[in-house]
């Protein structure tokens, strides 16, 4: 509960009272709204919460009020709020349910795996989502600085995603504590002003105080009210007044000026379980207290009185906890752990036995680790395994746990936490297995961190000492780190790693893409065909699972290597449905890309955008930088914004220097040799495609060659082009794609001047997703047309060009096939004057347009999307007007 109706009317605040009206009366109209309010302790946060609760008499109300002493433990405050709604989990689609309930040891058997935080995060928006369908919601959080982290990354999810849901949230919040809720809407609640402040004073102190009061204490309410009470009637002193962090002095006088067993009650509510009395009362019997240990602090207004009491204001349990001595606290714990039922709560009673311990206590230790088997989240699981490990004697033991502490942080993606614990290591005194188990995870770090030029020569170093069956998954994950830092390796090389992957024992590992791109790598590109294809067959028949490095990336790259058009859309999007349906956010974003540029290569800008734009969402979500224009280059190329285009390719290198990834840098010369090309700058594009031909990265030097040949063509380079031809041709012939095909013939005519394979180029891409190759074959048989002399037979080919390259918004070559046409004798626009009939678009409204021109439900896509179903409707809605429609079947033409 956000505290009791208070004795003290609310003074002032006339701004926080208005933006806290106008979110009640949004929610009130189907919308939703967010709103943070942060200040410094005492400065009335919580009060302006009790106000928004006082205005809603007419809402729902959810709320839940953060606990010190829960910090550590995942998704207990985000159970406590949704408690009353408790019924509503059934009605949840079955992965979020599962999800959910597990997140609050709700769930058994295969459905109690450790919860996924994004898919609960789902999970509570669409729980959510329906409740507020009967009548609007409001969700109050105060004290979101000692939420637990599963919690607050939960409730700034649910807030982000919030759009047209009868949603209202309002967290309150220590000023810079939360990062979590960084990117929300906030406003900063500061003291009050001189007038408001005498206010809140009169009748209490005279008006040489009040004006002393005021000043000292800079308008914060919860000061001027304690002070005002201490001192009614007494004179000030002459020392500076407890104020700011001084305030839980105040309270700590006041507290120790209680009887011992008052002072010892208060310690226990500040540690117990909230909403738990019976855990409360049998502690405090334990303790020996008596029944009436609470009444002096409710008397010094420390207590509200109850069956099950509370502290008169946040601030005021953090006071008694951090007043407590430690051998206090550890009695208090040591009671709480007494009564807990380890059958009903073993997270809980092993948490309190931890820090009731001192010194070196295995027993501890063991229900310590045996309980991480059972924590909802994966923090707590990591604070519980690193509590184990200190209490630890044995040191193998010791190590053993502190590497799983490792791992746990890993997986909660707290990376400085589990590098504090790896570095706390005596690696050298350990045997060699573990040592190796230490290395992968340190190298797990630096992959999350992206500095990934050290990690394939750690990982192969580890598996030398590794045991038989870790041995072979850190050999493949070496490999997935020498394919991304490509010539920013250092201590191996690439083809050092493939070989190590094809001539060790696989054990029970197999990653058929990775080991597939290892024949590439060792044996070349033919011999990998039959494997790689393989491999995608094997995708596309299992279920897939994202359980380490994003399957995307090398998906996309196994398809690009067969010229598997086709192939690439159906597994991206198996995985895209994978990634949702798991709430693997930090795969999806990967996935999102590959999307992005299947939409790209298909024509549609506008949808490219559109992923863009959603994996930027998502990584605000999961609270990471936003990724700027660093893989948009391509994008920025094919619609022509040069500058643009240019500028992010430039900071893309900067974040290869930065990063090692040196797989960006092809990505980068590809996009720059096609902007190069729209400009019909062929030096330039020849340099850039040389670079990315001399590498032969898998992907990229079989996209590169077609942009080459056309390139060293122009350039008059015979020698250079018929270089790039015999290796497009042994590929064409090897993957037999139209796509591979296709792009062949349109290179052969450009070298031979044959008729006939421009023809054939343009029929075989025809059968292809690649729209904008296509594109570009009907604009380069224009252009030699015209070259002929066959004026009107190059107006029929350049038209088509001009015609596709204006509705795709590829402006640049929309402007070189305009001046082709000029060149041919015929007049046409200039492209900067064309508009997409769905241009009026935002990028939300066309993903959901797009989703729901596929047949997919409302609810459907509010799966896909991470958005609740009313959000659907409310831009489906807008995209009808927006197109003048009225029904799907119309979106889908």
């Amino acid at each position: 509960m956000v505290g009791s109706q208070p004795a003290v009317p609310l003074v002032g605040r006339q701004e926080e009272r208005k933006a806290l009206d106008g979110l009640l009366d949004s929610v009130r109209d189907g919308q939703s709204g967010v709103l943070v309010l942060a200040g410094e302790p005492g400065i009335g946060k919580t009060r302006l919460l009790q106000y928004a609760r006082s205005r809603s008499l007419d809402l729902q109300v959810a709320e839940v009020a953060g606990m010190e002493a829960e910090k550590q433990l995942g998704y207990a405050s985000l159970h406590r709020m949704l408690l009353p709604f408790r019924d509503g989990l059934d009605e949840l689609p079955g992965p979020q349910r599962d999800a959910l309930g597990s997140a609050f040891g709700l769930a058994s058997g295969l459905s109690a795996q450790l919860a996924d935080r994004f898919l609960v995060g789902l999970a509570t928006l669409t729980l959510l989502s329906r409740i507020a369908r009967d009548n609007a919601l409001l969700c109050l959080v105060d004290d979101a600085h000692w939420l637990d982290r599963e919690s607050v990354e939960t409730l700034a999810f649910v807030g982000h995603r919030l759009q047209a849901d009868a949603i209202g949230m309002v967290f309150c919040t220590r000023t810079g504590m939360t990062p979590a809720l960084n990117e929300l809407p906030a406003m900063e609640v500061g003291g009050l002003p001189d007038l408001d402040a005498r206010q809140l004073l009169a009748g209490r102190l005279n008006a040489d105080a009040i004006t002393r009061v005021v000043a000292e204490t800079g308008g914060n309410p919860l000061a001027l009210l304690e002070l005002g009470t201490a001192f009614a009637g007494k004179p000030l002193p002459p020392a500076p007044l407890p104020l700011g962090p001084r305030l839980e002095t105040l309270f700590q006088r006041r507290a120790r000026a209680l009887p011992g067993p008052a002072q010892e009650f208060l310690l226990l509510v500040a540690l117990a379980p909230p909403g738990d009395p019976l855990v409360l009362w049998q502690a405090a019997a334990r303790l020996g207290l008596p029944d009436d240990a609470s009444d002096a602090a409710v008397s010094a207004s420390l207590l509200e009185a109850g069956h099950s009491p509370v502290f008169g204001h946040p601030l005021m349990r953090s006071a008694v906890h951090s007043g407590a001595s430690p051998a206090q606290r550890r009695t208090v714990h040591q009671a709480l752990a007494g009564v807990i039922d380890p059958g009903r709560d073993p997270v809980r009673r092993a948490w309190h036995l931890g820090e009731a311990s001192v010194g070196l206590d295995e027993l501890v230790a063991a229900e310590l680790e045996q309980a991480a088997e059972h924590a909802q989240g994966r923090s707590t699981q990591a604070m519980l395994l690193s509590r184990a490990a200190e209490l630890t004697g044995a040191p193998g033991l010791r190590t053993d746990r502190s590497l799983a502490a490792a791992q746990a942080h890993i997986m909660a993606g707290d990376q400085a936490s589990a590098l504090a614990v790896l570095e706390q290591l005596h690696l050298a005194q350990e045997d060699p297995v573990r040592r190796a188990a230490a290395q992968r995870l340190r190298a797990r770090v630096d992959m999350f961190f992206l500095q990934v030029s050290d990690v394939p020569a750690m990982l192969l170093q580890a598996a030398q000492s590794a045991d038989a069956r870790d041995a072979p998954v850190m050999r493949l994950e070496a490999l997935h780190a020498a394919l991304l830092a490509r010539h920013r390796i250092t201590g191996t090389t690439l083809p050092r790693v493939a070989r190590a992957v094809l001539d060790n024992p696989k054990g029970d590992s197999s990653d058929p893409l990775l080991e597939a791109l290892a024949v590439r790598v060792v044996h070349g590109h033919a011999a990998a065909v039959p494997v790689m294809r393989q491999a995608i067959a094997t995708m596309l028949r299992e279920d897939l699972r994202e359980t380490g490095a994003p399957l995307a990336i090398m998906a996309s790259v196994v398809a690009e290597e067969l010229f598997d058009d086709r192939a690439r859309w159906a597994l991206l999007n198996r995985i895209d449905n994978a990634d949702r349906d798991q709430g693997a956010l930090y795969a999806l974003r990967t996935t999102m890309l590959g999307l992005a540029t299947s939409e790209l290569w298909a024509g549609r800008f506008a949808a490219a955008e559109a992923f863009h734009a959603g994996m930027s969402d998502i990584v605000k979500v999961m609270g990471l930088p936003p990724p700027g224009p660093v893989h948009q280059v391509e994008m920025l190329a094919w619609q022509g914004r040069e500058a643009q285009a240019r500028a992010a390719a430039r900071l893309a290198e900067a974040y290869v220097g930065q990063t090692g990834l040196g797989v960006l840098t092809n990505r980068i010369m590809h996009a720059v040799t096609i902007l190069e090309l729209s400009l019909g700058r062929y030096p330039q594009a020849l340099a850039c495609a040389a670079s990315v031909f001399a590498d032969d990265p898998p992907s990229y030097g079989n996209l590169i060659l077609p942009q080459l040949i056309e390139a060293a063509v122009r350039c008059a380079e015979p020698a250079v082009a018929a270089d790039a031809l015999t290796r497009l041709t042994q590929r064409a012939s090897a993957t037999a794609t139209p796509w591979a095909q296709g792009l062949l013939a349109r290179s052969q005519a450009l070298l031979s001047g044959d008729e006939d394979q421009y023809r054939n180029a343009i029929e075989l891409l025809a059968q292809t997703t690649i729209v904008t190759e296509t594109a570009r074959a009907h604009l380069l048989y224009g252009e030699w047309l015209r070259r002929q002399a066959r004026r009107a037979d190059a107006r029929i080919e350049l038209r088509t060009a001009h015609q596709m390259f204006t509705a795709m918004g590829a402006a640049l070559f929309a402007e070189r096939a305009r001046a082709e046409l000029l060149a041919a004798g015929e007049r046409a626009h200039s492209a900067a004057g064309a508009t997409d009939p769905a241009g009026e678009l935002t990028s939300s409204e066309r993903r959901v347009a797009d989703l729901a021109a596929t047949g997919l439900t409302n609810a459907e896509i509010a799966t896909r999307l991470f958005v609740t179903t009313s959000t659907v409707e409310y831009h489906l809605n807008r995209i009808f007007r927006k197109l003048g429609i009225t029904s799907r079947r119309q979106l889908r033409s």
